[in-house]
Order: C-alpha cells, then sequence, then structure tokens
C-alpha cells in the first residue's frame, strides 16, 4: 500500500480498505467468534484488500484478542483498529496492534452540529482540541493514522474544513468524511471532497477516504463519485454488510470499477475470482444469506430464465451479461458429482469451490457427503457448499448437534428426541410439543435452557426438486441481542435443529461482548 506521500504513488490507484470484521460485525445478529474473525482475516487477505479493520480494541476483550491475534496473523495487508477521539481507546488500540508488521489507527469523532450538541455535547472547539489531541496520540503508537469526521455528509462545510486541517496538522495520513447515516447524494458528496482538497492546507500531503452507508441505497454511487473527486480510498464490506441497511459493497465497488474501465480509470489489487468464495464464507459465518438478486454474489446474478435472455446469452454470452461469472468466482456448471465419486475428486471438488480443509475435515465433510449422495439422486455445488458449511466450517462451536428422532402426524402429540454436545459431552432429551418443530427446539432448550425467544423460522431449499436439502434460518432474541443460524440437510427437521443451534452458538459469543458507554453513540461511521 502506498500513502499519499510517496513519490511513485499511482494517483490511479484505489486503496481498498475492508470494514467488514468492525462496522460489518457490529450489525445486529453478525458478531463471530475469535476462529470466524480469523478466517475472514485470512480470507480477505487472500481476496487482496490492502487494509483490514480487524475491529474495536475497546469493546470487549474479545475485540481486543481479535485484533491482538489478526495482527499477528496478517502479513500483507495493514491491519487497523477502531478508537474513539479518547486517550484509553487510542492506547488499547496501540497495544491491540503490537504484533502487526503494518498497523494504523483509526480515531474519529463527529463533527455535525447535531452530533457534537445532542451526542457529544461538546462545542466546536472542544472537538478541534480532541481531534488534535487524539490523532497526535495515536502517532505515538503508529505513523499510519485515520481520522474519521463522523456524520461528516451533515457538518458545516467551514467547520469540517477546520477540523480536517486540525487533523492534518496532528499527523493523520488518511482522512475519512463518511456518509454515516447514508442522507447524501453522489453529486453533494463528492462536492464535499473537492472542496476539502481546494481549501485545507496540507489536503495534497494525505489519502482522502469515503465510507458510505446504504440507508438510501446509494453506498455505491456515492463511493464512485468520491472516487471521481480525488479519492483514494474506499471503505467497504464483503455482501454490503453493516449497521442498518449496510455498507458499500467491495464486490460492487470492484467490479464496478472494472467493467466500466472505459470511464473510470483506476486501479486495485483485489483478486476479483476470490469475491465468490469469500461472500460465501461471510454468509456462512454469519447465518445470513445472500440475496437472491444481490449484484455480483447472489445466486440470480448471472442466471437467465426469460427466452429472449437465454437465447441470447446461448448465442454470446455479452448480450447479457456485462462480465463473466468466472471473473468474480462462479463456477461455469454445478453439475458434477454423485454417490460413485471419489474421495479424490471430492478433494478436487472442494478445492474448486475454495474450501482449503484439513485431512480429517475432509473425511468428515466426504462421509456426510456419501450420506447425502445416497439420498439424493444429484449432488450440486450448491450441496455440497451447505453441507461444509453446516458441519465442517462449525466443528468448534461449543454446542453440536448429534442426533434427532421425530415422531409426527395429525393424531400427536408431536415428539422429538434430540442428542447435542456440550463442551464434549453428549446430552439426550426428550419433548413433546405443538408439532415436530416445536417439539425439537423445546427438546434443545431442555438441554442447554436459555431464555432467547424464537423470532423467525423460514424454510427454503438449497437446490431444486423433491429430494433437495432444506435451508433453514432460526432468528433468536436475547436481551436486545439478536442473531440468526442456518441449518441444511434432506431432513428439515434436521435442519431446523441445525439451524437452532447454529444461532444458539452465535448468542453465546453476543453474551461474551461488554459494549463500552456510548458505543451506539460513538458508532464510528
Amino acid at each position: 500500500m502506498t500513502t499519499a506521500t510517496d513519490p511513485d504513488r499511482d494517483p490511479n490507484r484505489i486503496i481498498v480498505f475492508d470494514t467488514t470484521l468492525r462496522d460489518g460485525e457490529q450489525s445486529p445478529g453478525f458478531s463471530m467468534n475469535l476462529e470466524e474473525k480469523l478466517r475472514m482475516a485470512d480470507a480477505l487477505e487472500d481476496l487482496g484488500v490492502d487494509i483490514i479493520e480487524a475491529g474495536f480494541a475497546i469493546a470487549s476483550p474479545g475485540d481486543f484478542e481479535a485484533v491482538n491475534e489478526i495482527a499477528k496473523r496478517i502479513q500483507g495487508a495493514v491491519v487497523c483498529s477502531l478508537a474513539r477521539a479518547g486517550r484509553d481507546d487510542i492506547m488499547r488500540a496501540g497495544e491491540a496492534l503490537k504484533p502487526a508488521r503494518r498497523s494504523r489507527i483509526h480515531t474519529f469523532i463527529a463533527t455535525s452540529p447535531l452530533h457534537m450538541k445532542v451526542k457529544l455535547q461538546l462545542s466546536p472547539e472542544q472537538v478541534l482540541e480532541a481531534t488534535s489531541a487524539a490523532v497526535s496520540l495515536a502517532r505515538q503508537y503508529t505513523d499510519d493514522v485515520e481520522w474519521s469526521a463522523e456524520d461528516g455528509s451533515r457538518s458545516e462545510p467551514d467547520f469540517l474544513c477546520r477540523a480536517v486541517e486540525a487533523a492534518i496538522k496532528a499527523g493523520a495520513t488518511t482522512i475519512n468524511i463518511p456518509d454515516t447515516v447514508g442522507y447524501a447524494v453522489p453529486e453533494e458528496y463528492g462536492a464535499i471532497f473537492t472542496m476539502l482538497m481546494n481549501r485545507v492546507p496540507g489536503a495534497e500531503k494525505v489519502v482522502f477516504s469515503a465510507h458510505c452507508h446504504n440507508d438510501l441505497g446509494l453506498a455505491v454511487a456515492n463511493t464512485l463519485a468520491a472516487i471521481k473527486a480525488g479519492v483514494r480510498q474506499v471503505e467497504c464490506t464483503i455482501n454490503g454488510i453493516g449497521e442498518r441497511a449496510g455498507n458499500a459493497a467491495l464486490e460492487e465497488i470492484v467490479m464496478a470499477l472494472r467493467t466500466r474501465h472505459d470511464v473510470m480509470p483506476y486501479r486495485n489489487e483485489v483478486q476479483t475470482t476470490n469475491i465468490v468464495k469469500t461472500s460465501k464464507l461471510l454468509a456462512t459465518i454469519t447465518g445470513f444469506s445472500v440475496q437472491p438478486n444481490k449484484a455480483i454474489v447472489g445466486r440470480n446474478a448471472f442466471a437467465h430464465e426469460a427466452g429472449i435472455h437465454q437465447d441470447g446469452v446461448l448465442k454470446n454470452a455479452a448480450t447479457y451479461e456485462i462480465m463473466t461469472p468466472e471473473s468474480v468466482g462462479w463456477p461455469r456448471s454445478s453439475l458434477v458429482m454423485g454417490k460413485h465419486s471419489g474421495r479424490h475428486a471430492f478433494k478436487d471438488k472442494l478445492k474448486a469451490l475454495g474450501y482449503e480443509l484439513g485431512d480429517n475435515a475432509i473425511n468428515d465433510a466426504f462421509r456426510r457427503f456419501k450420506r447425502l449422495a445416497d439420498a439424493k439422486k444429484v449432488v450440486f455445488d450448491e450441496d455440497i457448499v451447505a453441507l461444509v458449511d453446516d458441519e465442517v466450517m462449525r466443528a468448534n462451536d461449543t454446542i453440536q448437534f448429534v442426533s434427532l428422532e421425530v415422531w409426527a402426524g395429525s393424531k400427536g402429540p408431536q415428539r422429538a428426541i434430540l442428542e447435542l454436545d456440550v463442551d464434549g459431552e453428549v446430552k439426550r432429551a426428550e419433548a413433546t410439543g405443538d408439532g415436530p418443530v416445536d417439539a425439537t427446539f423445546k427438546a434443545i432448550r431442555a438441554i442447554y435452557p436459555h431464555e432467547a425467544e424464537l423470532k423467525l423460522y423460514s424454510v427454503g431449499a438449497v437446490t431444486e426438486g423433491t429430494d433437495a436439502q432444506a435451508q433453514v434460518t432460526v432468528r433468536l432474541e436475547e436481551a436486545g441481542k439478536m442473531v440468526d443460524g442456518q441449518g441444511a440437510d434432506t431432513d428439515t427437521l434436521v435442519a431446523s435443529a441445525r439451524a437452532y443451534v447454529h444461532a444458539l452458538n452465535k448468542l453465546l459469543v453476543k453474551r461474551l461482548r461488554t459494549e463500552p458507554a456510548a458505543m451506539a453513540a460513538g458508532s464510528a461511521d
């Protein structure tokens, strides 16, 4: 990664700052445990992002550990921690980042009249003082300091110029003007950066950054407008996850720049063929599936049903596809495996789908694949992805599904006998309920008592056909914390149990998070 002061800096080089593990993880239901964060960090480095915002070090002991472990692990990308404009936050971030080969502290403070008055209860002069002090302290830990003007798009231009000038004088190397509440439109958001670059002394010495939220569906459009105005860092997340309606989606920004290079002649280092793999990993970890019509990574993004479209694509794919599926990591074919497929072929298929598993994990996955192949006539790529994600990738969860027997029918009562592995001990429970799903969920509560409420139960199919695997989503809420879990199996009831257990494991991670005072009010971007 180069900075604004590097003499050999390519003026058309876009720095990709990924905040999936920080802003994305702050979304309701998206919490990740340490192992999941490490897997995502590895995937982000493989994807080729320049900066990984690993977390908010002071938010909780778990966040500190995650930033610290990612700092030890990542070799190429810059590892960043968020910090409010306060001494304790910055010192905690600096401590967490000590092992990093290249580190960044990202400090922020609100600059809009509304936020300064209502949230911070500080005068503009006090905000300027806090800005200078925070950046100066951060520079004692690293020479790479980013400063953000929270709610920057709703800040008064004159004061915003003063705040940016103060941050630059104190030693900030990157200046981020976030559209924190997704209020801006492209023309005005780009104009903010044009104004700052023209008016603020020292603006030529720093990299300007865009961080856009998607409340009006304009996050990517605003980001592209900022790039055209001279911004050379974009802050984004995989699948566009983030607070409220989410952030600008990394995959959409990157592919827009690649596909429309004729009007946006900018480059970045993202390996686009890894996009789908990274997207699927995040969906698996969080339990939130990507919507089918999501640009680039949705399963319908390269699907054609209309006869006119199908005819055109068969003659020349460019008639209706402005990029190739392979360019972002979609396989050309999804139908290959069956019950006669061997372990070697299965291992090759896993590799083609983006999975690098150890021998034990491959053996476990292969055994379940064989069971699935016996139950289904044809096993699709989507089936294998669901299989691996549902079992192998959750091998270290506190609670694991073991077995389920169910008695159901119109006469009732419906009964379930369930076995779960809890911290290495297999526990068994029997329960009756108003239907087999209710009985199954009551058996889970009997084994692992909890107060979480079921808020959503949704069943879909991984592929087509009566032998398709069911994909179940379960949403639980406890003490205001909400999580989604997913499970897949050819038996809908087994998939339901797996989904509930997945959600319960995520809830256990949520319980460990102890957010600092006013963290919601001090949420960065």
